[in-house]
């Protein structure tokens, strides 16, 4: 189990915002958190702990009045930080080198492979050859329909009918060089982690699943870091937002470090 920092970036500024609540129109979410200091002073604070694999992820769309703000803002941090950081947010094989000339280790996609409702083998295959298996992380952020848990994609607003089991991820695995999982139900909320689809990703990499696995969502404790880690069978690494320290929380930075790595 590791940690794995984040900076999420919303009309130019990073946030932290409640995921279910983010849409398009009007470029809204319910906020939890807006930071004076810029993406690249975070990246800055990540690179001086040495910790690295975090995710900067943009959440206005292209056609955003505030995209170019928002773009800008998370260039400024793979710069401040370069080729230790994984970017995500309008990611397709057009511009994913852009991101990786511009100092990404990692490109992070959704909605370019999830097309439609579903996988779409013609982009995954564009992506691969576009960076390369190492260098391309998968986005299977997901929320729970039915008591079944679904990728959802466009800033976490469509379901799409895929579903998040051994099958879709073994298959996936494939293609990319490790997983970004959001619980989007509990993104944001501060009320603790979505505990059937952690044990869920636990089993498969118990099982075998050699790829890595990034899970967010709902981490509010020390606790749950506990959890976590037990229900995960300390495969799942964990990434925390509002609830940590830098974000206007009560976890403090080391602390979180220190049990994670217990």
């Amino acid at each position: 189990m590791e940690f794995r920092p984040c900076i999420d970036i919303h009309n130019g500024q990073v946030k932290q915002i409640v995921g279910s609540t983010l849409t398009d129109k009007d470029n809204q979410a319910v906020e939890n958190f807006i930071a004076a200091k810029s993406a690249a002073n975070y990246a800055t604070f990540y690179k001086e702990k040495g910790i690295r694999g975090g995710h900067i992820i943009l959440l206005n769309p292209p056609s955003s009045e505030y995209y170019d703000a928002t773009r800008e803002q998370a260039l400024g941090a793979l710069k401040a930080y370069p080729d230790a950081l994984q970017i995500g947010g309008g990611v397709n094989n057009e511009n994913a080198i852009q991101y990786l000339e511009a100092g990404a280790s990692h490109v992070i996609v959704t909605s370019y492979v999830f097309q439609g409702g579903h996988i779409n083998m013609e982009n995954l295959e564009r992506m691969r050859r576009a960076v390369g298996r190492e260098h391309l992380v998968l986005d299977v952020s997901c929320r729970k329909k039915n008591g079944v848990y679904y990728v959802v994609t466009d800033r976490w607003q469509k379901f799409t009918d895929e579903i998040v089991n051994s099958a879709t991820l073994n298959m996936l695995a494939e293609y990319c060089d490790e997983f970004l999982i959001h619980a989007v139900d509990v993104e944001g909320k501060n009320q603790g982690i979505e505990q059937p689809l952690v044990e869920q990703l636990g089993r498969w990499s118990s099982a075998g699943g050699r790829t890595p696995i990034t899970y967010a969502g709902g981490v509010h404790s020390y606790e749950d870091i506990d959890l976590l880690k037990r229900l995960g069978n300390n495969q799942i690494n964990v990434t925390i937002g509002s609830a940590l320290e830098l974000f206007g929380g009560t976890l403090l930075f080391d602390e979180v470090l220190k049990r994670v790595s217990l």
